[in-house]
């Protein structure tokens, strides 16, 4: 399951990316691709084989991200998600065992990079939906299930940095 739900953070960082990648880095690899074609015999010009792997590379996360920023749907903070957790809630939780947690509960494209954003199709975001600060949940693990206590939830990143 992959959600199409996306951060607003999140859906500018990825059209930034494909305007990058569409507008810098693709006319510079196929400049670079035209100059070592230019010099001759292509199937042994290493700068040949390695910028157009390049450039399919590019073209293949440019087609990727182009489909996928027309399914993706911004979501944004709205006053009334206050008080429980929702998409775009930076949460802290804490177990038996006084392990602490923090992270921001968000869309699956972009957890990547990230240890401190889960995506809001893994267990434990599903398990916290609509949960409130105090209130406790179990979530299935590969090692059974756990119980997790939540301390906090925010929706402002500065809020949550100076916890």
């Amino acid at each position: 399951m992959k959600t199409n739900l996306i951060s607003r953070e999140g859906y500018l960082a990825l059209q930034q990316e494909l305007d990058y990648l569409w507008r810098i880095k693709r006319p510079d690899i196929t400049q670079k691709v035209s100059w070592a074609a230019s010099l001759g015999d292509r199937s042994e010009n290493a700068d040949y084989q390695y910028n157009k792997k390049q450039l399919r590379e590019t073209d293949r996360r440019v087609r990727f991200l182009r489909k996928r920023l027309e399914v993706l749907r911004p979501v944004d903070y709205s006053p009334e998600q206050e008080g429980r957790v929702f998409f775009g809630a930076w949460v802290q939780i804490e177990n038996d065992e006084g392990e602490q947690r923090h992270f921001r509960i968000v869309g699956p494209d972009e957890i990547y990079g990230r240890h401190d954003y889960i995506s809001i199709d893994s267990p434990m975001a599903r398990a916290l939906l609509k949960k409130q600060v105090d209130d406790d949940v179990l979530v299935a693990t590969p090692s059974g299930k756990k119980r997790w206590y939540i301390n906090s939830i925010c929706y402002q990143p500065d809020d949550a940095e100076s916890e």
